[in-house]
């Protein structure tokens, strides 16, 4: 990139900013880093890696993570000069970057390889940090790159886990040892630059992503002390919206101009299976999560957390009760979902079922990603840009378990070739415009799917067979017309445990008869599943109440499931909801 890019940006004759001397080059072997806390518009960390004479830099919106195999954002932005690795103060307000400036950390960095430039240009670099404050193996991967738009990048803890920073180790120079109110107030050094502080990085990257993918591979917001949404409002000046139009946007209005409305459970907005992403540009995508949706109610100290079928499980997640009684406004309504994470940070419904069968103490998450209500005030009708930037301020400074799910691009080809790679489950998208329609399916939501994986009904089971006991395999199906219809038997998946406590609450509702209306029968000339009638009477019934979440390779011809996983069971979706998925296709 070299520093044009930086000089085009800048009139050195208003800004102290260093130009850039001509240096040595330096390919192998260790180089200088730097980690700048930066207090602009939001709070990040620009990551600048010496490289090629200059700095090579990235912006993180949450700084690094810490624990191995967490991942998060990094936008990058133009070289900065060698110098400007030194640089501690302030950016006056109205100026690109305008805010409080940190020397974090620095210290010396080293590229597995030994071919820091040529890692660059392919996308990946393997890091070893040797700072005052970050020691250990990070990476750098390119996620996505557009033209005329920043590249997209991971950067991901490698290795072993690093020791997460102390609270006041985080809120110190490495330089001076001042806090950034300190430097703030001692305004000793200052740079201007020509630039409007609406083109900054960190606004770029709000117009494009909104939104750092997290350590867990999902999105979620820094954890910066930030103003609640009913005083950050105040504040704010109403952008006009365009009326009519496919990319119109309401903007963020004041809280006065919105409907009255009581916080209330409202049933969740759903999204329509599609094949593949809709060729217009008018749409943005979120993670897909692999866990249970979730409506999140606040009224003074009063939290409830309501399944889609309006189940109260606050008793399930009183970590997720607390975190989000702690929120800094009186009451709203936040639609999300509570997951769990595995070594590789993917979120993973088996593993949550896991968690609670055997009372496991690892961690859970409720990744926030639609605002419903607010202090009195309805957000249905307010498009999505809307909603979305009122939970956005909601969130801020929430930490863990509390994490914000925000937009991660629009390009929906280079998303899902990322999420395939990384295993992950899938997208949401939605429609810019949107506005939030309780309890429909009317299509401005749409998911796309990496993984084959739905809700079915236990209808049955058959007898235990070698060294298995309680159970060999469930009997599962769909509804049609209301009518229980058979998918396919699934043996797999389970746990001595988990057929121990799925075999007890079957036996609770045996009945005689079988509920699939369509066992046994024949396909081409065979019996479905090698299901006889002569099998039927040694089959065990149960009335169709438990909902088990199923993965599987794919629907065979014949619409029965192949090669099928049982994940858990659940308890917050209706049987008689349970469909087969089917995508819409072009």
């Amino acid at each position: 990139m070299g520093l044009a890019e930086y000089k085009q940006k800048r009139d050195f004759k208003k800004t102290a900013e260093p130009a850039g001397k001509p240096l040595p080059k330096k390919v192998k072997g260790a180089s200088r880093f730097v980690i700048q806390k930066h207090a602009a518009r939001r709070l990040h960390y620009d990551f600048r890696l010496e490289m090629e004479g200059v700095l090579k830099s990235w912006a993180l919106p949450k700084g690094l993570p810490w624990k191995r195999g967490e991942k998060h954002l990094a936008v990058e932005v133009e070289d900065h000069p060698i110098e400007y690795e030194d640089f501690e103060g302030v950016i006056p307000e109205g100026q690109y970057g305008g805010g409080t400036v940190m020397v974090w950390d620095r210290g010396s960095y080293y590229v597995y390889g030994e071919q820091p430039l040529k890692s660059l240009r392919e996308g990946k670099l393997h890091l070893v940090l040797d700072g005052q404050k970050a020691k250990g193996e990070w990476t750098l991967v390119r996620i996505r790159s557009r033209d005329g738009e920043k590249n997209q990048w991971l950067i991901l803890k490698t290795g072993a886990d690093a020791k997460p920073i102390s609270k006041k180790l985080e809120d110190q120079s490495v330089k001076t040892q001042r806090t950034m109110k300190q430097i703030a107030e001692a305004r000793d050094a200052e740079w201007q630059s020509n630039r409007q502080t609406d083109e900054s990085p960190t606004s770029q990257f709000k117009a494009r992503i909104r939104q750092a993918m997290a350590a867990s591979g999902v999105v979620a917001r820094d954890r910066s002390p930030r103003q609640s949404p009913s005083k950050a409002e105040a504040g704010r000046a109403r952008r006009e919206s365009t009326a009519g139009g496919a990319r119109g946007r309401l903007g963020s209005p004041s809280l006065a101009d919105l409907p009255s409305a009581k916080p209330r459970f409202i049933e969740p907005m759903k999204a329509k299976l599609v094949e593949k992403p809709p060729a217009t540009d008018d749409w943005v995508y979120e993670l897909k999560f692999d866990g249970i949706r979730l409506i999140a109610l606040k009224s003074d100290k009063r939290v409830s957390l309501l399944s889609r079928n309006e189940n109260e499980l606050s008793g399930r997640f009183p970590e997720i009760v607390e975190a989000i009684k702690n929120l800094p406004t009186r009451e709203f309504v936040i639609d999300g979902e509570v997951v769990a994470l595995d070594d590789e940070g993917r979120s993973s419904f088996q593993l949550l079922q896991a968690l609670e069968m055997e009372r496991r103490k690892n961690p859970v998450y409720f990744y926030a990603f639609d605002m419903l209500q607010l202090d009195g005030k309805s957000l249905l009708g307010l498009q999505l840009e809307g909603r979305k930037e009122f939970l956005e301020e909601l969130c801020a400074g929430a930490g863990d378990p509390v994490r914000y799910s925000g937009v991660i691009g629009g390009d929906a080809k280079r998303l899902l070739e990322e999420v395939k790679r990384r295993g992950l489950e899938g997208l949401i998208g939605k429609q810019r415009n949107s506005v939030y329609e309780p309890g429909r399916r009317s299509g401005a939501w749409i998911k796309l799917k990496c993984v084959d994986e739905q809700e079915f009904v236990i209808g049955g089971y058959t007898p235990p067979q070698g060294a298995r006991k309680h159970f060999g395999a469930i009997l599962v199906g769909y509804y049609d017309n209301n009518k229980l219809v058979f998918a396919g038997k699934v043996g797999t998946g389970f746990t001595a445990k988990s057929l121990s406590i799925l075999h007890k609450k079957l036996q609770k509702e045996a009945r005689d008869d079988c509920p699939f209306v369509d066992l046994p029968s024949k396909q081409n000339g065979q019996w479905v599943q090698g299901i006889t009638p002569s099998m039927m009477k040694k089959m065990h019934w149960v009335n169709p109440k438990f909902v088990a979440q199923i993965k599987f390779a794919e629907w065979t011809r014949d619409k029965k499931l192949r090669a099928p996983v049982f994940l858990g069971l659940r308890d917050d979706k209706r049987p008689t909801e349970v469909v087969r998925e089917a995508s819409t296709r072009p």
